[in-house]
């Protein structure tokens, strides 16, 4: 990989902030001056050429690759950045507050990172969405308000709003990347009226404007839009706050496919029930990939028709990422999973390779597309925080613990400027010395039986299939078409006939039916005639074994007898108390009488037994 740019990574955590270089040595970047102060957040530019963070009283603006000071921007409080395409513009967001006038103070500012010029300032309450969208060349960036979305010229703030587009309803949009951008406007369901979402050419907007495609749909309070890196199609996923058919806490999903130009659109069939957990395109933009349905959940790969291409199979996995070349598919399991991590090559469809990187909740590919960067961080989990980057090969290189880290990631890079993939998957490097020291100060895990707790009867015995997970073997989970409660005769996917005693796992079969059971059998056949419907003799029940006594062990008497003394003496400690009270000349109820009248016999009970 000689004459590839150098991988990098930043991290910040409560007392610290840093920027470590990566292969092949991993040594902190000695000429970042590392602030003094808490970090509030810090974000690369798009193009990884400028690295921002926002302290108590500035902004600061760094050259990502040598840390030398570009800006320092003098806005106090600033809790957002975010840089545009290209890295000309920088906006930052400060929290909603008022001047003394009682005007609301305009909390979002727009900047030019070479001249550190103040270009626009607009109000913003809202921290979700408060940032800019800009077109991939920076010629227009859009903006949301009061229902319509207005464009700007970044180069000419001063002239105002140059175009907008006001749809009724609309209650969010995203704007695509490519060369011919595109709006999404969507409108919430509202009295009865399906929700939809309408796709806008961004050069074409006027007063009268038409969707360029559209799509209508119920079942959508919430919606996540994705679109392809070209721009020329878009994912969106709708969710429900509560799912009407009481299957899932979560609400209920749907996935969508449409094309900008409106030639195609569809709703993404799954052939699973349950929750859409993850959906990613890839970096070619002809193929996404959607993890769903009850755990454990189903990862499959389709085309840009919505077709499917290739089944990863059903394991508890609920996350999926391609790296930069699109050439490696990364899924896995986090959050209340086990945080096991699947590279899959795109080439051939076959594992690469498994990683368990347990408590991880952060999960990303080196721009080279070679390594795997996961961190476990605070305040998800404020305990073994830190950073491990692994090889696609699953060796891990490379491993630094940092106390209280809230945030980390790579700096971004064109994958073009790194070697190609070959056509065999290169092996991993030699790992880094932390590696061995995090082993060394590792401590050792305490020996704990393997598996689930079964109870004592049922151990020594396989494990009955309706216990299973599906991917252990287990009876696939069957669909209950709304059904709160499973049909008679059917419980867990296994058919039970009618009139057939239910099998308890891990007891023993039943044989003769029991005492009740020939009472009954005896009423209901006197009443048709006794015993002359059958001439055989009613069979005399086997009476069950005898069993021996279990002897009690030899300090349980004691126990009992020590157990026997400590509640007399605390009865007698409250009948001293209730003979203060009457000296006190308090009033005593009946029941406290009487149970003054019983201590002379509790005192004997008590001597009897310390005898």
């Amino acid at each position: 990989m000689s004459g590839a740019p150098r991988t990098s990574y930043a991290f910040r955590a409560q007392k610290s902030m840093g920027v470590v270089l990566a292969a092949p040595t991993y040594s902190p970047l000695e000429t970042f001056d590392k602030p003094q102060e808490h970090v509030r957040t810090y974000q690369y530019s798009p193009d990884g050429r400028y690295l921002a963070h926002a302290m108590a009283g500035s902004v600061r603006i760094t050259q990502a690759d040598s840390g030398e000071l570009v800006q320092d921007l003098p806005v106090p409080n600033v809790y957002e950045v975010g840089f545009s395409p290209k890295g000309t513009y920088i906006s930052t967001w400060e929290r909603p507050s008022k001047s003394e006038d009682g005007s609301q103070v305009k909390n979002l500012r727009v900047w030019k990172v070479e001249t550190g010029e103040d270009l626009a300032a607009f109000t913003q309450k809202s921290q979700e969405g408060w940032n800019l969208q800009f077109t991939s060349n920076e010629a227009l960036c859009t903006r949301f308000v009061s229902g319509e979305v207005q464009v700007f010229d970044p180069s000419a703030f001063s002239k105002g709003v140059v175009q907008k587009l006001r749809v009724e309803g609309m209650t969010s949009f995203s704007l695509s990347p490519g060369q011919n951008p595109s709006i999404a406007a969507f409108i919430a369901e509202k009295k009865g009226a399906p929700a939809s979402l309408r796709l806008f050419s961004l050069f074409s907007l006027g007063p009268n404007s038409t969707p360029t495609a559209q799509k209508t749909f119920f079942k959508a309070d919430k919606i996540q839009i994705k679109w392809n890196p070209l721009g020329t199609a878009v994912l969106f996923l709708t969710q429900t706050d509560v799912d009407k058919t009481n299957k899932s806490y979560y609400g209920e999903t749907n996935l969508y496919l449409m094309s900008t130009v409106g030639g195609f659109d569809a709703r993404v069939t799954l052939d699973r029930d349950g929750p859409i957990h993850d959906f990613a395109w890839s970096p070619n933009s002809k193929e996404f990939g959607v993890v769903y349905g009850y755990m454990p959940a189903k990862t499959v790969l389709f085309d840009q028709r919505g077709n499917p291409v290739h089944d990863f199979g059903t394991l508890p996995r609920n996350f999926i990422h391609f790296n930069p070349q699109g050439r490696l598919i990364c899924v896995a399991g986090f959050g209340n999973l086990a945080g096991t991590i699947d590279v899959w090559d795109r080439r051939t469809l076959k594992k690469v390779a498994t990683i368990e990187a347990s408590n991880s909740s952060h999960c990303e590919f080196s721009p080279d597309g070679r390594f795997l960067l996961t961190a476990t961080l605070s305040p998800r989990l404020r305990v073994d925080n830190g950073v491990k980057i692994w090889h696609l090969t699953g060796k891990l290189i490379h491993v630094d613990l940092v106390e209280e880290l809230y945030q980390v990631s790579w700096r971004p890079g064109n994958p073009d400027a790194f070697p190609a993939f070959r056509q065999e998957l290169e092996p991993a490097p030699a790992p880094a010395p932390s590696v061995a020291l995090a082993e060394a100060a590792a401590k050792p895990a305490s020996a704990k039986p393997a598996g689930a707790y079964r109870p004592p009867h049922a151990r020594g015995s396989a494990t009955p299939n309706i216990y299973k997970r599906e991917d252990e073997g287990g009876i696939a989970r069957l669909p209950s078409n709304g059904v709160s409660t499973p049909p008679n005769g059917q419980s867990n996917g296994v058919y039970q006939a009618r009139g057939q005693r239910r099998q308890v796992p891990g007891a023993p079969p039943p044989s003769s039916p029991g005492p009740d059971q020939e009472r009954k059998g005896r009423k209901k056949g006197g009443k048709k005639g006794g015993d002359e419907s059958s001439g055989a003799p009613t069979p005399v029940p086997t009476p069950p074994p005898v069993q021996a006594p279990v002897p009690q062990s030899p300090g349980g008497d004691a126990i009992a007898l020590d157990k026997k003394i400590r509640n007399l003496t605390k009865k007698l400690k409250a009948i001293e108390e209730l003979k203060d009270k009457r000296k006190r000349g308090e009033k005593l109820e009946k029941t406290q009488l009487t149970k003054l009248d019983s201590e002379a016999e509790i005192r004997r009970e008590l001597e009897a037994l310390k005898l």
